[in-house]
């Protein structure tokens, strides 16, 4: 375990992940193992618990078009689309991600949510500013991308988004990373353990969040939440 490790600022490394070539049993394990970790911790509640907080006043009768960026293998857009059978919401749910071998595994997943679909786009292409959306949603995604980055593309959707942005997201911390290198004993996937350890230097503390909401002239709440998460709503 590295006991030297400095959180002041963000780092800069690569994930594997972040190559969107990565495909095969490598890629889907990574997937499954990342999202039975999100969900262990408490990361879909953070999600959910957010949106449930931009729909509270919304009228139930209004269909409501979503998009979930970098969806993973789906397991977010799932448990969304169980929350609005749930509660008599009408969602169309749409999952983006770069890598095609994921988009194909999500959908191969969500068979049984008419909801749902996916498309494989890069999120600062022409083609992802042509979507139309009502609401849209991050679950660890934003760290993958540096500040200014994070401003191009939110800045955009914040136009477009007529119920705003829910943001679930990592912070940086010491504490985490020395708790998730103990939880990396019982994790097989190399690279969820690699990635995982990347990924908390790469994330954020609260004042990167409010800096980029003034970037944005945005209006948000950052909420930090078990285990180690920002929930971050910004709205117009």
């Amino acid at each position: 375990m590295n006991f030297n490790i400095n959180t002041k600022e963000r780092s800069t490394q690569i994930e594997l992940m972040d190559d969107f070539s990565v495909e095969g049993n490598l890629l889907r394990e990574s997937l499954d193992s990342l999202a039975n970790i999100n969900k262990w911790l408490g990361g879909n509640f953070v999600t959910l618990n957010g949106l449930k907080k931009v729909l509270k006043k919304h009228d139930k009768s209004k269909p409501i078009t979503m998009l979930d960026m970098g969806c993973g293998n789906g397991d977010m857009l799932r448990e969304v689309a169980k929350f609005g059978k749930k509660t008599g919401y009408n969602f169309n749910l749409i999952g983006i991600d770069a890598n095609q071998y994921t988009i194909d595994y999500a959908a191969e997943l969500s068979v049984n949510y008419p909801e749902i679909s996916y498309l494989k786009q890069d999120v600062f292409s022409d083609e992802f500013q042509n979507l139309h959306y009502d609401l849209v949603l991050a679950t660890l995604f934003l760290h993958h991308f540096n500040e200014d980055d994070i401003v191009k593309l939110l800045a955009p959707i914040l136009k477009k988004a007529r119920l705003g942005i829910v943001v679930n997201d990592l912070n940086r911390s010491k504490i985490a990373y020395y708790l998730f290198s103990f939880l990396c004993l019982f994790i097989k996937n190399k690279m969820t353990k690699e990635d995982g350890l990347i990924s908390i230097l790469k994330a954020f503390k609260k004042e990167d969040l409010e800096r980029i909401t003034q970037k944005l002239h945005a209006k948000s709440t950052i909420q930090w939440k078990w285990a180690f998460r920002y929930q971050w709503i910004i709205q117009k």
